[in-house]
C-alpha cells in the first residue's frame, strides 16, 4: 500500500489535534491587516484577530500561499517516500489551487495529485477526512482522487451575515444597497454554487435567514457543519435545530478564521453539508 501524505490549506480550519493525528500538512493563506501580514493560524487562535477587526476601520485583504510554500511541503513529502494528495479551497475563491498545481508540476507531477475542492471551510475538512478514510481502506492515490472528485459534487454551503459592511467593503454590495439593506434589516442568503459565492435570496431578520438556510439542506445530508464567527452559543442552538430536523446526519461546529471572516464580518453564520 502506498504511503500518502495529505495536504490542504488553512481555510479547512482543521484543529491541531486532528492535524497531528493524521500527519496532515497545512499550507496557510495570509491576511494583510493594519500594516502587517500574518498567516491566519489554526482554530483556537482567531480571537485576537477578530477583536482587532471589531474595533478597526481598516479592511483586511487576503493572500493565497506562494508556489514555493507548496513546493517546500511537497519536496519534503517526496523525500520521505510519500505520494501526495493536496485538496484546496475552491479555485473560484482563491488562487491557492493554482499555486499548488504549479508547485506539483515543478516538484514531481507523477507522485502528486491536486484536487480543486470547489468548496471551503467545513466541507473542505470533510473531503480531507473522506480521503484519509479511503487511504486507510487501502485505496490507491488515483482511486482516492476519483472518489473525492465525485464526492465534491455533493456538497453545499449556505451562509448569512450580521452586518452588510464587509460585503460592501469587499465590493459585493454597493453603498446604497448596504445602506438600504441595513435600514430594512435585510439578511442575504449566500450560497457556494459551482465553487463561487452567489447571492441566492434576501429575507428580513436573522432568524428568517437561518430558517431559510435550513430549508436548503437536502434531506439526505450525511454531514452538516455549523460555521460561525464569534457566536458559539448561537451556533450551538442552531445545531440543536439541525439535529432535530436531520437526526441521521453527523453535525459539528466550526469557527471560521480570518481569511473567510474578513469577507463576511463578525457574527456571520453558515452551514456546510455533504450528501
Amino acid at each position: 500500500m502506498s504511503k500518502i501524505k495529505f495536504v490542504t490549506d488553512s481555510t479547512a480550519y482543521i484543529d491541531k489535534s486532528f492535524i497531528e493525528k493524521y500527519n496532515i500538512d497545512i499550507v496557510p493563506l495570509s491576511v494583510n491587516f493594519e500594516g502587517s501580514v500574518k498567516n491566519e493560524g489554526l482554530p483556537g487562535e482567531f480571537d485576537v484577530f477578530f477583536k482587532k477587526l471589531s474595533k478597526s476601520s481598516d479592511f483586511p485583504t487576503t493572500s493565497q500561499p506562494s508556489i514555493g510554500a507548496f513546493a517546500e511541503v511537497f519536496n519534503k513529502a517526496i523525500k520521505e517516500n510519500y505520494e501526495v494528495i493536496a485538496i484546496t479551497l475552491s479555485s473560484k475563491l482563491s488562487g491557492t489551487f493554482n499555486s499548488a498545481n504549479a508547485a506539483a508540476s515543478i516538484v514531481d507531477p507523477s507522485k502528486i495529485s491536486i484536487i480543486d475542492s470547489l468548496t471551503a471551510a467545513a466541507n473542505l475538512k470533510a473531503l480531507v477526512e473522506k480521503a484519509i478514510q479511503l487511504s486507510e481502506q487501502g485505496l490507491s492515490r488515483q482511486q482516492i482522487v476519483d472518489e473525492i472528485e465525485e464526492q465534491k459534487k455533493h456538497t453545499g454551503i449556505r451562509l448569512t451575515v450580521a452586518t452588510l459592511d464587509y460585503l460592501k467593503k469587499g465590493g459585493r454590495l454597493s453603498t446604497a444597497e448596504a445602506m438600504i439593506g441595513s435600514l430594512l434589516n435585510i439578511k442575504p442568503i449566500i450560497g457556494l454554487i459551482d465553487g463561487k459565492l452567489e447571492p441566492l435570496s434576501k429575507v428580513r431578520g436573522k432568524k428568517k435567514a437561518m430558517d431559510k438556510m435550513l430549508e436548503d439542506i437536502p434531506s439526505n445530508a450525511s454531514t452538516i457543519g455549523i460555521c460561525h464567527i464569534g457566536i458559539l452559543d448561537e451556533a450551538k442552538e442552531y445545531e440543536k435545530m439541525i439535529q432535530k430536523r436531520f437526526p441521521n446526519a453527523n453535525t459539528e461546529i466550526y469557527e471560521l478564521g480570518p481569511v473567510i471572516g474578513s469577507h463576511l464580518g463578525l457574527e456571520a453564520i453558515g452551514i456546510c453539508y455533504l450528501y
